[in-house]
Order: structure tokens, then C-alpha cells, then sequence
């Protein structure tokens, strides 16, 4: 079943994003395919934070068609102009945000490339980003 993503505006995503030090942690590891579940955190928790700084962020490769193509097209054609142009699709599947990029696996690099251009697309650097993968 293909997936179906709504676009988010960086400008919508929570202002911790921009401005301190954030991880990114797989909940699972590389192998899982073309989806790769995860989460960003604030690194050093907010005193000031009732609830912890924590969102939903997976991690979906478009490229892959067996057995069935993940996304239309059309999205699939949307997430690689915005590749070649050095930006990443921040959309929504279901309830969970996505990251959505050319391919059909994920390797150490892709999920660096990944994080760098979402940290870009919230005005961080992307030195105060920082991915925690796990092996298996």
C-alpha cells in the first residue's frame, strides 16, 4: 500500500529543533528496509520543560517497489527534486512525521545526509545534530 504523505512546514516543527543540541535516535536498526523508525530529542533536557522534548521522526525511502511501490509518483518525483536541490521532505504518515528520501535502504551516510538537510531546513547547524543508530 502506497503511503501517503502531508507536507510540514519546518516553520510548524517545534522551536527546540533550531536551537539547541538534538539527536536522533533509531528505534530499530538499518536492516528494517525502507522504513526506519525513530525519534528526535532534545540532548540536554530544558530545566524549564515540563514534558520531555521528544518527536516522532522515521526515516522512509520512496524508491522502493516491491512488492508495492511505497509512495505515488508524484511524491516520489517531489522527494528527488528536493534532494537535488540539497533539502529533504518533511511530510506526516498516519500520525508519525517522516523524513522522506531517494532510495531503498538506509545506510550510515543517507541518515546523516537525512538529518543534516532537516537541521538546514530549521535554520540549526548542522553540527548540533548529532544520529544514534543501532546495530541489528
Amino acid at each position: 500500500m502506497q503511503a501517503t504523505l502531508t507536507d510540514i512546514d519546518p516553520f510548524d516543527l517545534p522551536e527546540w529543533l533550531g536551537t539547541g543540541d538534538v539527536v536522533w535516535r533509531a528505534d530499530e536498526g538499518l536492516q528494517t528496509g525502507h522504513l526506519v523508525r525513530g525519534r528526535l530529542a532534545a540532548d540536554q533536557p530544558d530545566d524549564r520543560a515540563e514534558v520531555a522534548q521528544e518527536i516522532v521522526c522515521d526515516l522512509l525511502a520512496v524508491d522502493e517497489a516491491y512488492p508495492a511501490p511505497v509512495v505515488d509518483d508524484a511524491t516520489r518525483l517531489r522527494v528527488h527534486q528536493a534532494w537535488r536541490h540539497g533539502q529533504v521532505v518533511i511530510g506526516e504518515h498516519g500520525s508519525r512525521m517522516v523524513l522522506a528520501v531517494p532510495g531503498t535502504r538506509f545506510g550510515p551516510e543517507l541518515v546523516l545526509d537525512a538529518l543534516g538537510r532537516l537541521a538546514r531546513a530549521v535554520g540549526a547547524r548542522t553540527e548540533r545534530y548529532a544520529v544514534l543508530l543501532r546495530l541489528g
